[in-house]
């Protein structure tokens, strides 16, 4: 588990270094923004006419808009953020001028807290964007500098004149009134901006929203070093939008009535020449109403075909009496004619009359014969009936034929009058349509006329500012707490990564998990920082006793402490493990190599006490000596100790290798704090290329993690100490 948390271990013995350059970073920000401008935010709001609810829906202002279409809010902030606009706006904001208070450090801009009032008259192009230097002695007199360089006394209250540019400084008596104790001697930059500039700046501190997609409601925020200004300008723009939508639509209603007026004109005297032209072609054609005249055409026509089928019918009945009673006028009284087409009463009486004479002559007949005078006379009787009859008849029949001829003629001729309806009606309905069209258009334009007029007279508008900008109490920017926050995170990280760049620059064990991730030799001991003697002798002995059960330490044996420099816990773990050994009463054979030559032979035995003996291999005569000699030695003088220690040369030397290749055992010693950790990888190596066998590592301070302070000191009383003994040679 400790392992896991390895990482931490070069930042815990960094916390100073951390926590220093947090302090340092915040304080490093505390004085930033000592002598940063503080930057206000104001904010208003503005609600969009909305035209299909409130009041621009009502009847009487429905259509009052109708010159401007419904914009999308995102085309009314474009509208907002215009040149146009805030042209206007600036118009209604003293901007042109720019006051700062100058101190040693920083300046303080001013606006209605100024205590002098500086008014442009007349200002060349050459002085626009560029300070004046201003220097008030006292309340009448000042110092003034212009941008070319060029110094001039001044009296305030008077008009300054420079080259061809004027302006006028004088106090503001209002806030010398309100704040008696307002500093008027002082040093003071002013700036007569362009309008350009105006623009640019505003345009880079304005910000235009919307509050939501769906509503109609745009936020205006502004940002000034001054809070006021921050406050006015929102407000200002929003005012100078207002306007200019009133005075556009004012604008808009004024031309569409002027236009409107022209084509009621126009269109008004169209109409009365398509009155004319009906009124003429009624009055050439007879006209009074075609459909009226039609009618009354139609059911007259329709009246005559009437009497025409009924005259018809009567004359086809009496055609067919009179050819039956020509066809029978020999035996006219054997006919049983019909008279139905006969209706009167005197031809009803004739047949009355005739039937009565037949019977009279057939009762005459019973007494008298044929040519008797009285049947005779009745013969004549009914002869001359009977040809009244017929004669009667044939006129009937002329009669109805002369009234079916003319029904035919008065037919024909009221039939002529349709005719000409046709082209009519063509005519009266281009006629008309034309009119209808003028009179619609002549309806039309006099009806958005009046709401032109209506538009025109009601100058207001149904925007309006639901939330004006108001003085901003604290600034938005810079965010100190935030500030202050990073550059105290930004500190602990660049500490953080500062000792992370040392810490992998130096790149050494430190600790137990690096020598077993970088290595397949096993760790024979890790040996800790040890701060009694107590501590430190019971650990190697425990160490001693485990090597003796894993039977690591034979007997009679060779243990070879092997390093990558004697001060990596060669000589300190080498000597414990013998003070641990004699302490048991073992016989000791120490080996050490030495440069000094004291005999003519490469090796001599020194007997230090009764436990322990050094056999030293002097490093001159070796060379001339092959390795199976000084292994063969160091062998036959091991037999007679229980072991034998040899405290190897570094790794790289001529004879490490020999020595570690005679050893039982060898223990590669490593410390955390001076072994780097890419040495670890040649020991493998080693020990793969050359075959050594029994190869172990001891990490001597293991889990050590001294203070950076700690170590700071120690390399500084190190170091002290040094520069004293070059001083003394």
């Amino acid at each position: 588990m400790d392992n896991q948390f390895n990482f931490i271990k070069p930042y815990l013995r960094g916390w100073i270094i951390i926590v220093a350059a947090m302090i340092g970073a915040y304080l490093l920000a505390s004085k930033y923004l000592s002598y940063v401008t503080p930057m206000y935010e104001s904010t208003a709001k503005l609600r969009l006419a909305d035209l299909n609810e409130g009041v621009p829906n009502s009847n009487l202002y429905k259509d009052l808009d109708v010159f401007a279409n419904t914009q999308k809010i995102n085309a009314e902030i474009e509208l907002i953020k215009s040149h146009a606009i805030i042209k206007k706006a600036l118009m209604k904001v003293p901007f042109e001028t720019i006051i700062f208070r100058q101190g040693k450090l920083k300046s303080t801009e001013l606006f209605t807290d100024a205590p002098l009032i500086i008014v442009k008259i007349n200002i060349e192009d050459h002085f626009l964007n560029k300070p004046f230097q201003l220097m008030v002695k006292d309340t009448s007199s000042a110092t003034l500098i212009d941008p070319d360089g060029a110094s001039h006394e001044i009296q305030l209250r008077d008009t300054i004149n420079i080259a061809q540019s004027s302006f006028l400084i004088s106090l503001n008596k209002v806030l010398i009134l309100s704040k008696p104790k307002t500093t008027i001697a002082d040093h003071y930059t002013f700036t007569f901006v362009s309008e350009e500039s105006q623009l640019s700046e505003i345009l880079k501190n304005l910000d235009v929203t919307p509050v939501d997609k769906d509503v109609p409601v745009i936020r205006i925020s502004y940002k000034s070093a001054h809070p006021e200004k921050a406050a006015l300008f929102p407000n200002a723009l929003a005012q100078a939008y207002i306007e200019d939508y009133i005075q556009t639509k004012f604008g808009a209603a004024d031309v569409t009535s002027n236009f409107l007026n022209d084509r009621i004109n126009e269109i008004s005297g169209k109409l009365a020449g398509t009155e004319s032209a009906i009124l003429n072609y009624r009055e050439r054609e007879d006209i009074t109403n075609i459909r009226q005249e039609t009618e009354t055409d139609l059911r007259k026509i329709s009246q005559l075909k009437i009497q025409q089928t009924n005259l018809k019918m009567s004359l086809e009945a009496i055609r067919e009496l009179d050819m039956y009673m020509e066809k029978g006028k020999n035996n006219f009284l054997d006919l049983a004619p019909n008279f139905e087409a006969f209706t009167d009463l005197l031809s009803t009486e004739m047949i009355k009359k005739i039937k009565q004479l037949q019977s009279e002559k057939k009762d005459l007949l019973l007494e008298y014969t044929p040519k008797d005078e009285k049947v005779i006379a009745i013969d004549y009787k009914i002869n001359d009936i009977s040809s009244y009859l017929k004669e009667s008849i044939r006129n009937t029949r002329k009669n109805l034929e002369s009234k079916y001829n003319n029904l035919m003629y008065d037919i024909e001729e009221a039939e002529k009058v349709f005719i000409t309806v046709p082209e009519k009606e063509r005519m009266m309905t281009i006629l008309n349509r034309e009119f209808e069209i003028y009179q619609q258009s002549y309806n039309f334009l006099n009806q958005k006329k009046i709401e032109a007029e209506i538009a025109k007279a009601a100058k207001v508008s149904f925007h309006r500012i639901i939330t004006p900008a108001s003085i901003s109490k604290m600034p938005v920017s810079p965010n100190r707490t935030i500030i202050k926050g990073v550059a105290v995170i930004l500190g602990m990280f660049g500490a953080m990564m500062l000792i992370f760049i040392v810490h992998s620059m130096k790149a050494r064990v430190n600790d137990i998990s690096t020598v077993e991730s970088s290595s397949m030799i096993p760790v024979i001991a890790t040996v800790p920082k040890f701060n009694k003697y107590e501590t430190k002798a019971k650990f190697f002995l425990t160490a001693v006793t485990q090597w003796q059960v894993k039977e690591l330490m034979q007997p009679h044996g060779i243990i070879c402490f092997t390093g990558f420099n004697q001060k990596h816990a060669v000589s300190f773990i080498s000597s414990e493990i013998i003070r641990t050994l004699q302490n048991q009463g073992r016989k000791i054979l120490m080996v050490r190599l030495a440069d000094d030559n004291h005999c003519d032979d490469f090796w001599r035995l020194e007997n230090r006490n009764g436990q322990t003996s050094e056999l030293v291999l002097y490093r001159s005569k070796m060379i001339y000596t092959t390795t199976e000699e000084i292994q063969s030695v160091i062998e036959n003088q091991s037999k007679n100790f229980d072991q034998t220690i040899i405290i190897n040369t570094d790794f790289g030397e001529a004879f490490t290798l020999a020595n570690m290749a005679i050893a039982d055992l060898n223990v590669v010693c490593i410390d955390t704090r001076l072994t780097p950790a890419k040495k670890i990888t040649e020991v493998d190596l080693l020990t793969s290329e050359y075959k050594l066998s029994n190869v172990h590592f001891a990490v001597n301070r293991a889990g050590y993690n001294p203070s950076i302070i700690l170590e700071a000191y120690r390399f500084t009383k190190k170091s002290l100490a040094q520069i004293k003994n070059m001083i003394r040679k």
